[in-house]
């Protein structure tokens, strides 16, 4: 054992501290898209209820487009995952975030159900590559005793984004009339496109992932799209999509509906709705960052229980509670409710890029987190289906206690990773635990 003392600052933000310029700029870029990325992609949610006005749609069929979009978001992001692993993660990033940006104000223009569903359908290919394409690039540069924190502070932009999207969904619509607000809701989407140009094609990737690179074209190998399903990593690729499924599809059941949930059960306004939306946000926002910091010091199978467990508590509390319309009691709990719905999410970065092999990373972090997303949209075209049957609350409570249930398996099952250095398939006994 060593005799020198650990310099390591291991505070909240010490990794940012101890970070070079690159490695910041890499942050402040994918955090940034992130953040719109988030925004974009619960904005639509949050306008059901506008959509369903203006475009004489149902909520059955409001749901179907947001189910196809993140069915959808699962295909993109597993061509961009395998994608970034053959021609490297910046390049990829910066396809997937314009690609994104202008679906989402395409969307603006739809007249009608056919239309909204073909656009945000494409939409979801670019949406659904750009967070685990973001994650793996700033993973791999990151010390890994500090890679619960820094990825996890990106996540906690998918909050502000939510912040953003409920602003937008609530008083910015409402400003207009019903038939332009949500188009400008959505038009605002172009905005990251800008972000494209901070990035640096094949300088910003980590060393970790040019070293492998290197090493496959030395070998005159490479990794297919099916990689991620062969003997030595498929209970990886199965696990760690089962927990994906399991947190994304509680979550979207109940964050979904909430504000449909506000003004059918609660009986408020549409804008003090999305207002009670953000308070939520702000909440995940703390959530993800004490999970990003706990996750470092006490695993991330044990934060992912903690903060699942958190979550189906608050969303009880929230959704069955006697607290009517008073806005006193709905914005204290909500803040906590948003404190575990979003906090769930902090430690899919860095478990996902600790799971996988760096010449598969991308692919497999990818497919196994939009493949999540995918079955999450059966969680979402559920709910009112269900909600034929009880309350909308009670259909939103019932598929988020079926999703937590579901991801706490695989955190019985999979191995405790943090801290651990990066696997690679030439490492002997990698990716094995």
């Amino acid at each position: 054992m060593s005799d020198t003392p650990d310099k390591t600052d291991r505070s909240l933000f010490g990794w940012y501290r101890e970070a070079d310029g690159k490695t910041r700029r890499v942050f402040w870029t994918v955090g940034a898209g992130w953040v719109m990325d988030a925004a974009d992609a619960q904005v639509f949610q949050y306008l059901i209820p506008l959509l369903i006005t203006s475009l004489g749609i149902t909520l059955t069929e409001a749901g179907s487009i947001a189910s196809a979009s993140y069915f959808s978001a699962a295909i993109g992001g597993w061509l961009g995952g395998w994608l970034c692993d053959r021609f490297g993660r910046a390049r990829i990033l910066q396809i997937t975030i314009l690609w994104f940006s202008v679906f989402s104000f395409l969307s603006g223009f739809a007249q009608n159900y056919e239309q909204m569903l073909v656009i945000r359908m494409l939409h979801g290919l670019g949406f659904g590559a750009e967070w685990a394409v973001g994650a793996v690039l700033l993973g791999e540069m990151i010390n890994p005793r500090h890679r619960g924190k820094s990825l996890g502070a990106v996540q906690s932009g998918a909050p502000i984004g939510s912040g953003i999207a409920a602003l937008l969904a609530g008083p910015v619509a409402a400003s207009f009339d019903p038939d332009t607000g949500w188009r400008i809701a959505f038009w605002v989407g172009l905005a990251p496109a800008l972000l494209i140009f901070f990035i640096r094609r094949g300088s910003d990737d980590a060393e970790v992932y040019k070293q492998s690179r290197a090493r496959q074209r030395a070998a005159n190998s490479s990794t297919g799209l099916g990689a991620i399903f062969t003997p030595k990593v498929l209970w990886i690729t199965a696990l760690a999509s089962m927990l994906s499924l399991g947190v994304q599809g509680a979550a979207y059941s109940v964050a979904n509906y909430l504000t449909t949930f506000m003004t059918a059960e609660r009986g408020l306004e549409q804008s003090m709705a999305g207002w009670l939306v953000l308070i939520n946000s702000a909440g995940g926002f703390f959530g993800c960052l004490t999970n990003s910091y706990i996750s470092d010091l006490f695993g991330r199978r044990t934060v992912f229980r903690l903060f699942g467990f958190g979550f189906l508590v608050m969303a009880s509390v929230y959704l069955f509670g006697p607290w009517g319309a008073n806005l006193w009691l709905l914005m204290p709990i909500g803040m906590v409710y948003g404190f575990f719905q979003f906090g769930m999410y902090a430690s899919f970065g860095p478990y996902f890029t600790e799971l996988f092999p760096t010449e598969m990373r991308g692919n497999g972090q990818a497919f196994a987190y939009n493949s999540g997303r995918a079955g999450a949209s059966l969680f979402i075209l559920a709910v009112p289906l269900v909600a034929q049957f009880m309350p909308l609350s009670a259909a939103m409570a019932t598929l988020g206690i079926v999703g937590i249930a579901l991801a706490l398996i695989p955190t019985l099952i999979l191995p405790e990773t943090v801290g651990r250095a990066l696997p690679s398939l030439m490492d002997e006994g990698q990716p094995d635990a």
